[in-house]
């Protein structure tokens, strides 16, 4: 969807599953998705268990759009799980909506993934070699056989636990099988994943956002590496897999949870906030007004202001209802794409001088265009301010991001940047001041910054998106 047009990092996907004793649980998925709709706007889908027997319902398009009218009326039984999808790797395919679901000898499976394995390529090779064929392009389709291969005489929690034995990357799995709703979590932890309580049952969903949606309370997150399992004995889980070192993406917290989201114990809106005050701390700038680039930067630009004294106001309007409308556009389309989506508010900023706050730089080609907004708009100076380091790496977990030579901060100095934004100044909040915020800097996968990955990355692994040439990513100088 706006990955075509948009300079910013995306996160591929969100699940949510849900077991009721006696209910119908495709109405409670069915919310948990809308509130899950930022983590992906590409696909949407439902797969129910009634009894062992899976029906899944999905389609391109967000969850408004694949479920309307009488759609949800057929998804009838007590255990659900759903998806939504931002594709990466995978392209835009029906076939590539989730969930997945398998006839195996165990009965029934259907599989909601959210991660990217960095040995996906091998691990359909040796399926393949055992005539294993293939309908998607995604790796989730590799997980799922996988757990079917190994569960087929041992039973699905030994199929999850080999399978993980075997997998590597990023994973948060939401399954159905039998009587059961199962989640899982990959030893390092990239992705979030929690549990909550309903008065008749459970949920699992990749944010607390999506708990409060379906009315469920929080119990605890899912910890790296465990399995957990909700049936008629209740809610148990597994000893985790392995230990590994924890490294919760930290993009989780800088731009891809919702703000009301607390993903492993930690407020986002409360993250964004610190860190803008900590930017505003360690590098002022005398100015009029402190902005956000909506959405994501409002909480820092906040932070900002609190902290520095420099009054907050809005700068830029953000079009909520551009939707589709540009999933394949015109190279002019391209090119007003950011005029389109975010407006100036004349009225606020002519005459002043602006601290535009964002949570990142990817290509630069977004911040060049809205500072361009801006002093087209009036604004005497306007002092770019980021609340996270330089982006220099490429994501191999989940997160779709240029291949690196794609990604400004690869190829420029700080210096260089500003000049290609025709901002008057550029600051990024450095990593030591991130570790300030983040608070354990272990606890963290930061290797989109430092080049550290938390897991040996296989020669020729691909990123968590395809770089062809033509397509998004393509032209080194956006």
């Amino acid at each position: 969807m706006d990955r075509l047009w948009e300079d910013t990092l995306h996160e591929e996907c969100g699940v949510v599953g849900v077991y009721r004793r006696e209910k119908d649980a495709s109405g409670a998925v069915y919310y948990g998705l809308y509130a899950l709709q930022h983590r992906g706007q590409e696909s949407a889908g439902i797969a129910v268990n009634r009894g062992g027997h899976i029906e899944p319902y999905k389609g391109l398009g967000l969850v408004g759009e694949v479920f309307r009218g009488a759609a949800l009326s057929g998804l009838e039984g007590n255990i659900a799980i759903g998806h939504v999808r931002y594709s990466t790797a995978g392209g835009s395919d029906a076939r590539n909506a989730q969930p997945l679901v398998a006839r195996s000898r165990m009965g029934d499976i259907a599989l909601a993934h959210n991660g990217n394995l960095v040995n996906a390529d091998s691990i359909q090779e040796t399926l393949s070699d055992a005539g294993v064929l293939f309908q998607t392009t995604t790796d989730s389709e590799s997980i799922l056989n996988l757990i079917c291969q190994h569960g087929n005489t041992r039973g699905i929690e030994a199929g999850i636990r080999n399978a993980m034995s075997l997998m590597k990357g990023a994973y948060v799995l939401v399954l159905t099988t039998g009587d059961k709703l199962i989640g899982v979590r990959d030893p390092h932890g990239l992705h979030p994943l929690c549990v909550g309580r309903l008065e008749d049952g459970w949920v699992l969903a990749s944010e607390s956002c999506a708990l409060d949606a379906v009315g469920a309370e929080f119990v605890r997150d899912v910890e790296p590496g465990e399995i957990v399992i909700v049936d008629s004995g209740g809610f148990r889980a597994l000893e985790p897999v392995q230990w590994c070192r924890k490294s919760l993406c930290v993009f989780e917290l800088i731009y891809f949870a919702r703000p009301d989201s607390v993903v492993d114990g930690v407020s986002v809106y409360d993250f964004r906030r610190r860190a803008g005050a900590l930017l505003a701390a360690r590098n002022p700038i005398g100015a009029d007004m402190v902005m956000a680039v909506p959405d994501s930067g409002v909480p820092a630009a906040i932070g900002y202001a609190e902290a520095s004294g420099i009054p907050y106001g809005e700068g830029l309007i953000k079009n909520k209802y551009i939707g589709r409308t540009f999933i394949q556009p015109t190279d002019a389309m391209r090119e007003d794409a950011v005029r389109i989506k975010l407006s100036p508010i004349r009225y606020n900023i002519e005459g002043k001088r602006l601290i535009v706050i964002d949570d990142s730089i990817v290509r630069g080609t977004t911040c060049r265009r809205i500072v361009g907004q801006l002093r087209g708009a009036g604004a005497r100076e306007v002092h770019v301010c980021i609340t996270s380091p330089p982006v220099r790496y490429s994501c191999y977990f989940g997160i779709d991001t240029p291949c690196r030579e794609n990604l400004i901060a690869a190829r420029k100095s700080e210096g260089e940047i500003r000049e290609f934004l025709g901002a008057d100044s550029l600051t990024y909040l450095d990593e030591e001041a991130l570790s300030t915020v983040c608070g354990r800097k272990r606890l963290f996968c930061r290797a989109c910054f430092d080049g550290d990955y938390p897991m040996e990355v296989p020669v020729g692994a691909r990123p968590s998106c395809f770089c062809k040439e033509g397509g998004e990513g393509s032209d080194p100088a956006a």
